[in-house]
């Protein structure tokens, strides 16, 4: 009788190890599916780049600065690897667009263009698209991560060698900008 016990009580725990690791694995893949879809959405903001450079460089022929620190801002955000280096990559990068855009305040016939107001809309709204994935990364990274610290998990997450994925931050600039109430001009 006393062997069923043991048997049963070594069962449980050996089921339940399982049940955790599978959990771990999971939520793992889930990260790994979420950084894809921010991945994504960074490639195509990398592709409208370029146009939007070109749309500019034809009417801004005398900015040659911005044009080269957009295009070294592309290269490194194309190039950085991992959500702390991603992200740092990234707002250079949407430092940059800024400095673009602000270039192009000053040329009404640019602003006018349809050309560069199609790709300005499209630039906006995978910022938006980078922003959702954002988040939702996050979160999963977030899950991932809680139940790597709770105990008993962390003893199997120890055990299998199971690491925290880091989370991708925004910029303190864009945390500030984001807290601001926007400006109405009538």
């Amino acid at each position: 009788m006393t062997i069923y016990i043991i048997l049963a009580i070594v069962g449980v725990i050996i089921l339940w190890g399982v049940v955790v690791y599978n959990g771990f694995v999971s939520l793992k893949n889930r990260c790994q599916e979420a950084w894809s879809d921010i991945d994504v959405q960074l490639k195509r903001r990398y592709d409208l780049i370029p146009n939007l450079v070109k749309t500019v460089r034809a009417y801004v022929k005398h900015e040659k600065g911005v044009f080269i620190e957009v295009t070294r801002a592309r290269t490194e955000a194309i190039s950085a690897s991992g959500a702390p280096n991603q992200a740092m990559a990234e707002n250079m990068l949407s430092s940059a667009l800024k400095s673009l855009f602000a270039v192009a305040e000053n040329y009404p016939q640019l602003r006018a263009s349809e050309n560069f107001r199609a790709l300005q809309d499209e630039l906006s709204d995978t910022e938006n698209k980078i922003s959702a994935a954002r988040r939702f990364y996050n979160g999963q990274v977030r899950d991932f991560n809680t139940k790597l610290q709770v105990f008993p998990n962390s003893m199997i997450a120890g055990w299998v060698k199971f690491s925290q994925f880091e989370l991708f931050q925004v910029s303190s600039g864009e945390k500030e900008k984001a807290a601001q109430a926007p400006e109405v001009e009538l």
